[in-house]
């Protein structure tokens, strides 16, 4: 099993402003506030499907960003609410906040959605401010940003692909020219002694392919750890039996290893396979391969020739192994070993503590999205934010640690100048 790992930035998209308007129509007197609100942001979700086995494609696209909402507009008009974007991911995905390591997501079904990236809500217009004693107000919000998260996105890997043969058939070659596996590879059996996983993009597609240590002889009965080596064949859909165009008796070694799978378990023998011969590049090799075909014909089996050194006819070989995997039922996904939930947050709690600089620092949901939404141009939103802060016991927690006239007050993004009269 194999850890794949990609980390990826979603970005929602902030809520649309709100607007600040009035009714002016003929034979309408006192037409009052007409502005409409904005319209939301687009949420960023995660999406489980089938059609993706690895998270390759995240090498190349690191940021997913949502439209924000519409701006409200004169006449109550209000802003359209912008797209969602989904993010497709693998079966088996587990979506962690990178910074906090909290697992947000466990996706473990087809069509399986997890929100990971919430968007901001549109602000209000005008309109939404009437009241009985302010019949005309000169207030709007602005949009309330949309979360941007870093995620930790980590995949268990099964294999699809097992490449099984004997020792130093270049199973470890192969799979490192197939994909970034970096198994261990020199010329003497037994180099590998844990299978390598790697994952393999075909044009579009992509799977996961696995180098089986070499199988011996006896290895149903447990020789050359052969039930360990075994027990990962069984999870693979398809098996790559790589000849070694080197060894004195490939097709030998190709009974013997058939004969192994089959012993083990009898259903290994079912499993479709793609039989290679391997080593092309060497001249003594090409010079044996007619003969060696014709043999494997009269028994009724198809071989690949192929040079895992230099690449020669891998990639058919690859686009072989996509159309027989395209042919399969899907696998099973991993199971999560834990599941984890977001805790609840409760909105109005803050906190405030003095920073290095001699600045107070407020943190807390209510009031940042509140300071984030205020429009400052309007003097009625710069009163109502005062009222704000009142009401969620702030200005009396500053007071109480003794801030001073002059003092800097940070919230979130925004720096304010304390002043006695709040």
């Amino acid at each position: 099993m194999l850890i794949d790992q990609a980390r990826i930035c979603v970005t929602a998209g902030d809520g649309g402003n709100g607007c600040v308007a009035f009714r002016r129509e003929k034979f309408v007197r006192f037409g009052g506030p007409y502005g409409g609100n904005g319209g939301k942001g687009g949420d960023v979700y995660l999406v489980a499907t089938r059609n993706v086995n690895t998270l390759l494609a995240f090498r190349h696209q690191l940021h997913f960003r949502a439209d924000r909402g519409g701006h409200g507009g004169g006449k109550g008009k209000t802003g359209a609410q912008a797209a969602d974007i989904e993010v497709q991911v693998p079966l088996g995905t587990l979506a962690f906040d990178d910074a906090s390591g909290r697992l947000l997501a466990d996706l473990v079904q087809d069509g399986q959605k997890a929100l990971v990236a919430r968007a901001g809500r549109g602000g209000r217009g005008n309109m939404a401010f009437k009241t009985a004693l302010n019949q005309a107000p000169r207030i709007a919000e602005k949009g309330e940003p949309g979360e941007v998260l870093w995620l930790r996105l980590e995949l268990k890997l099964m294999a699809d692909v097992g490449i099984v043969g004997v020792p130093n058939a270049g199973k470890s070659t192969l799979l490192s020219v197939i994909s970034h596996a970096r198994p261990k590879i020199a010329d003497y059996p037994f180099t590998t002694v844990e299978p390598s996983l790697g994952a393999v993009l075909v044009d579009d597609r992509d799977f996961v392919a696995a180098d089986i240590p070499g199988l011996i002889e006896g290895a149903h009965t447990g020789v050359g750890l052969g039930h360990q080596f075994l027990r990962h064949v069984e999870r693979c859909r398809v098996l790559i039996h790589l000849l070694n165009g080197l060894s004195p008796d490939p097709i030998g070694d190709y009974v013997v290893i058939n004969q192994e799978l089959e012993l083990f378990n009898p259903t290994l023998a079912t499993k479709p396979q793609i039989v290679v011969f391997n080593k092309m590049d060497l001249p003594d090799v090409r010079a044996r391969w007619p003969a060696l075909q014709a043999e494997l014909r009269q028994m009724q089996v198809e071989a690949w020739p192929i040079s895992a050194a230099t690449g020669e006819q891998v990639e058919t070989l690859l686009r072989q192994v996509v159309i027989m995997l395209d042919a399969l039922p899907a696998a099973e996904p991993v199971q999560a070993d834990s599941a984890i939930f977001k805790p609840p947050v409760s909105e109005k709690e803050f906190s405030v503590e003095r920073e290095t600089d001699g600045a107070w620092r407020v943190r807390g949901v209510a009031i940042e999205r509140a300071v984030a939404m205020t429009h400052w141009d309007y003097y009625e939103a710069i009163m109502r934010f005062q009222r704000i802060l009142a009401a969620l016991g702030i200005t009396d927690a500053l007071r109480d640690q003794g801030v001073h006239e002059g003092d800097t007050v940070r919230i979130g993004n925004t720096e304010l100048t304390w002043e006695d009269a709040w």
